[in-house]
């Protein structure tokens, strides 16, 4: 055989060349469109060290993901408070909602390092309760329906942190949102509540929302306009959950006019549009609840009767009713 040409040595070079393995040690196997792959053996290798990556970033504490900034302002406020006592109770009623529960748990968990969450199971029938407790929740389990509200009550009675927080369990309110009512407790405001108005250039405007405005105007409270404890989130102060009363909060409206009359620190705090959030209350879920609420907000107006007078403690200006003949 003769000297091989340039050409064919180049060749010859090039297919040897191709026939080794890139990286020595790594078995490969042909596809079918003749590619080299590594063998299965390998692939389980990197795929074992691909979950071990994983585990270790999910196994990282939730408070991690907040900026420093943030987490010596927190710890800033909470020097005076036990070490041994939660700072935060994030409340979290839940009724059939598995499929966003847990992550409504990890918000709730990456707001404060020292926080507690709890769910109450109101009469769910799916895997609420469970994808909550493995989401690092205390689960309040109870088989029949608590009713709207009352599971707001049963967290808070269970609860030990300084600051209550209550969100639903139906929607998905990033931690960052939810910073600002912890911060406004903390720093001294009895309750912080959602600056969320609603609707109001509608015609007719809902009955729920003139209710709301109607109670903060009786209340003498007309800066407040729309916000409302009836709507999530918010958050109250220990002071405040004493001062209402634990039965208060299973109607909202009640417990507001409690803390506002008794002299309590109430402040709009931030606005999350929680209409928004939860469009399938929007489309007209919410329309079902609107006589509850209604009626929450008529014994909000009853207690104020009957505590403060026939006029909730309005004066009657120059009337003289005494002087009115009867014909």
């Amino acid at each position: 055989m003769g000297d091989l040409s340039k050409r064919q040595r180049k060749a010859k070079n090039g297919s040897r060349k191709n026939s080794e393995p890139k990286h020595p040690g790594i078995i490969r196997k042909k596809t079918k469109k003749g590619s080299m792959k590594p063998h299965r053996t390998h692939q389980i290798k990197n795929n074992r060290s691909k979950n071990k990556k994983r585990r270790s970033k999910r196994t990282r504490p939730i408070w991690a993901t907040v900026s420093p900034l943030e987490q010596e302002q927190f710890i800033a406020l909470t020097r005076s408070i036990p070490s041994d006592e939660p700072v935060v109770s994030v409340i979290i009623p839940a009724m059939n909602e598995d499929s966003t529960i847990a992550e409504a748990v990890l918000e709730g968990r990456r707001i404060h390092p020292s926080s507690e969450v709890i769910v109450v199971d109101n009469g769910s029938t799916d895997e609420t309760a469970v994808r909550a407790e493995t989401a690092g929740a205390k689960v309040l389990r109870y088989h029949d329906p608590l009713g709207h509200d009352v599971g707001r009550r049963m967290g808070a009675e269970a609860a030990k942190g300084r600051v209550l927080l209550f969100v639903d369990g139906d929607m998905v309110i990033p931690a960052q949102q939810l910073r600002p009512f912890i911060q406004a407790v903390l720093s001294g405001v009895d309750i912080a509540l959602n600056d969320y108005k609603g609707p109001i250039q509608r015609t007719p405007v809902h009955p729920v929302i003139e209710a709301k405005y109607v109670l903060n105007i009786m209340l003498g409270r007309s800066d407040l306009r729309g916000a409302s404890l009836t709507a999530v989130p918010h958050a109250i102060s220990r002071n405040a959950y004493e001062t209402m009363g634990s039965s208060a909060l299973s109607s909202p409206p009640l417990a507001q006019a409690i803390g506002i009359a008794s002299g309590l620190n109430v402040q709009a705090v931030h606005p999350i549009p929680v209409g928004q959030l939860n469009p399938s209350r929007r489309k007209g879920g919410a329309d079902l609840l609107t006589e509850v609420i209604l009626r929450d907000h008529q014994e909000a107006i009853h207690w104020l009767t009957e505590n403060y007078g026939s006029r909730a403690g309005y004066t009657d200006l120059y009337r003289d009713r005494q002087l009115v003949r009867m014909k």
